[in-house]
């Protein structure tokens, strides 16, 4: 490396350590058979997500067993990183303890999260000593190729985002599901694109005829169920894509659907149900995300009536013809029914790609976020915006200072990690993805008293994006300068430039002026034609499940609150009961006295919405309005187009896309399905995903009141 990176304090002073600036208090946890050390200012629910879904429950003979403090984990995780980043140079001596302070601050202030595999896997063998089973593979820069592991945690698995290819061959099927298990095994998520493989009936070379796409997908589908990512109760998560010109396409289409109706059955039969009951067990198809891959072409003969040819995948000829329409209804319907599947804009998806020399995007992670070049890997980060609420607008310093500490993290984990193939190794190296978010936008939104549904909304949505990803591309071009630019670089130089021309177009277009934003796009711009870029990819909104409930956020990612109280059903069994903590920050600011204050939240405790308490005013309804109305107040929710209009806010400024889910009433028709997921083309979304109330037989999120 030319030189190392200069890292400034923010949130730390040399003289006094993180930790113990903490009030570290014990905590009863269900299920866990020792007091759990946490901060007192965290939550109930965020101290259970880490002590059942974070802590090393064995194998630790020097804390008698395993963790049992929120202290061993974050400083098992940052020494972790800073060791890293010294031993690939990022850093040294003062510049490394300043690294893993502000770090560690981040962490503990619930300010910003790791993907969940880092919490998993990080730090094991440097803190323990635990070695594992080795399994993957890690890049050597110094021999120039991916080399096998002699033990799994010297170089652990970090990134929860990976994209597989599959080949059309047995061995190739077969390889892919080994290295699915890999994943799992180690808490990722995997998303293949699956139409290069033979639909049924298509000849093969030794003679006989392939049974087919779905015959194989159900075999992946068994496999993820008997798996339980990173080895504890989360469930192993998985994207199968297909393109729309499959000649299995509505088999695909219909999978879920039919099987679902099949669970019902059973049901009705009397075989137990929940995620883990018999009538579910026996079915298919449940286990993985489905989307269809549609183009632009797809779309104008849908729109004008036409037909669409689906046609074989050896040779590509034209197997059959269906009206686009009666495919696109198709799609309607299954979703209707089952939610599955989604819709990805294959050619809004190759228009935004940063290395289009290299090859195009076809697929994505489990909840189609990370969306990039085949065999590649993304580790995650995201930034909680209710700790940078300050005085009605964001701390912008803290904000950036955070960018700039979380990116520098997942960079090192690029190198440190290790990965289920050579070749994802080798790419992850080559391309060095990264995905920087956010969450708690709905919180934040509801503690300002801004109405998720509105245009302040979409102006705060618009500018936060923006300069975040700017933000995260100033890093990445800083990197470049430091370390050198990502591999590829040169060869997608010309359209990368021109991507990155496109975002700051969007946000001319968006008519808002912003000094500080203005001057940093330029700076950026001139940067990074001098210098190149570090990272292929520097951010996406992820779904920010379980992190999320770790950060103590009220709202995931960039959703609205799905109801003021509601009840989560957990992988594994059990449930939780989750309460929105920005309703008094929200009723404040819009100036209610702290004994209305009081009553409107004893209101809302018992029937799920402020509406219809004496002391709310009527023009704050929207304000509180969330995914999922109240019983018998079925307009008060963000509409289909609310949803719409904040994902089409924050797309433009992302690297990668945006895993939401689109939420309707159970009243919404299959007409309704059929304009929300033409309405998400025509605004230029990369992809979208909608749940109707009530339409699964297992619904992990609902009101409770």
């Amino acid at each position: 490396m030319a030189k190392t990176l200069n890292l400034k304090r923010h949130f730390t002073k040399k003289e006094t350590p993180v930790l113990e600036q903490i009030d570290w208090r014990l905590h009863s946890v269900h299920g866990f058979p020792l007091p759990v050390e946490a901060p007192a200012t965290w939550s109930d629910t965020a101290i259970e997500v880490a002590a059942t879904k974070y802590f090393r429950r064995r194998g630790v003979p020097s804390l008698g067993g395993g963790e049992t403090s929120v202290r061993h984990l974050l400083k098992r995780v940052t020494k972790a990183v800073r060791q890293a980043g010294e031993w690939q140079g990022y850093f040294s001596g003062e510049q490394a303890e300043t690294f893993e302070q502000e770090l560690m601050y981040i962490l503990v202030h619930q300010m910003a999260s790791f993907n969940s595999p880092v919490y998993f896997n990080v730090g094991m063998f440097s803190e323990y000593g635990i070695l594992g089973t080795a399994e993957n593979f890690v890049f050597n820069p110094k021999a120039g190729r991916a080399e096998p592991l002699s033990s799994a945690y010297l170089h652990p698995q970090a990134s929860a985002c990976f994209i597989q290819s599959v080949k059309d061959d047995l061995i190739g099927i077969f390889d892919l599901l080994k290295s699915e298990a890999k994943l799992f095994k180690y808490g990722s998520g995997s998303g293949t694109n699956f139409s290069s493989l033979r639909a049924r009936g298509e000849a093969l070379e030794g003679g006989g005829e392939s049974t087919g796409l779905i015959s194989y997908l159900e075999i992946y589908d068994k496999a993820a169920q008997a798996i339980k990512s990173g080895g504890t109760t989360r469930r192993a998560a998985k994207m199968v894509v297909v393109d729309a010109d499959h000649p299995e396409i509505l088999d695909f289409v219909n999978w879920k659907r039919n099987e679902e109706r099949k669970a019902r059955v059973l049901l009705a039969a009397g075989y137990s149900g929940g995620m883990e009951g018999e009538a579910f067990r026996t079915i298919s198809g449940q286990n993985s995300n489905n989307s269809v891959r549609v183009t632009d072409e797809f779309m104008r003969r849908v729109r004008d009536g036409a037909d669409w040819e689906l046609r074989s995948r050896v040779g590509k000829k034209l197997t059959a013809t269906v009206p686009a329409q009666e495919l696109w209804r198709e799609i309607a319907k299954a979703a209707w029914e089952c939610a599955d599947p989604g819709v990805q804009f294959h050619d809004t998806i190759q228009k935004w790609n940063l290395c289009p020399r290299s090859g195009e995007i076809r697929a994505s992670n489990p909840c189609s976020e990370y969306m990039f070049l085949d065999n590649s890997a993304c580790n995650l980060s995201s930034l909680n915006l209710v700790k940078f609420i300050h005085n009605d607008e964001l701390d912008w310093e803290a904000f950036s200072q955070t960018v700039r500490v979380m990116l520098l993290a997942q960079e090192i984990l690029v190198d440190y990690a290790s990965y289920p193939t050579a070749e994802i190794a080798t790419n992850s190296h080559c391309y060095r993805p990264l995905g920087l978010g956010y969450a708690n936008l709905g919180g934040m939104l509801m503690r300002m008293g801004v109405p998720y549904e509105s245009g302040r909304a979409v102006e705060l949505t618009q500018k936060i994006t923006a300069f975040m990803h700017f933000l995260a591309l100033e890093m990445s071009q800083e990197m470049a300068e430091s370390c050198g630019p990502f591999k590829e670089w040169e060869r997608n130089k010309e359209p990368a430039l021109a991507v990155l021309g496109m975002h700051r177009n969007e946000w001319i277009k968006t008519g808002q002026q912003w000094q500080p934003l203005d001057e940093l796009m330029s700076r950026v711009l001139k940067n990074v034609a001098r210098t190149g870029l570090r990272n292929a990819q520097v951010t996406l909104i992820a779904p920010t499940g379980t992190i999320g409930l770790f950060m103590d956020c009220d709202t995931l990612g960039i959703e609205p609150d799905y109801s003021l109280n509601k009840i989560k059903t957990l992988a594994g069994g059990g449930t939780m009961q989750l309460r929105n903590q920005a309703l008094s920050e929200g009723l404040a600011r819009l100036g209610y006295s702290e004994s209305d204050s009081a009553a409107i939240q004893k209101f809302v405790a018992l029937n799920g919405t402020p509406v219809g308490a004496p002391e709310f005013n009527k023009q704050h309804y929207a304000v509180f309005d969330c995914a999922v109305a109240p019983k018998n107040l079925a307009q008060r929710r963000v509409s289909p187009q609310g949803h719409l209009q904040m994902m089409a806010a924050a797309q433009p400024f992302l690297s990668g896309a945006i895993s939401k889910t689109v939420n309707l009433p159970h009243s919404a028709t299959v007409e309704d399905i059929e304009k929300l997921f033409h309405d998400s083309w025509a605004m230029g979304l990369k992809s979208v995903t909608i749940y109707r109330d009530g339409s699964k037989l297992l619904q992990p999120l609902c009101a409770e009141c």
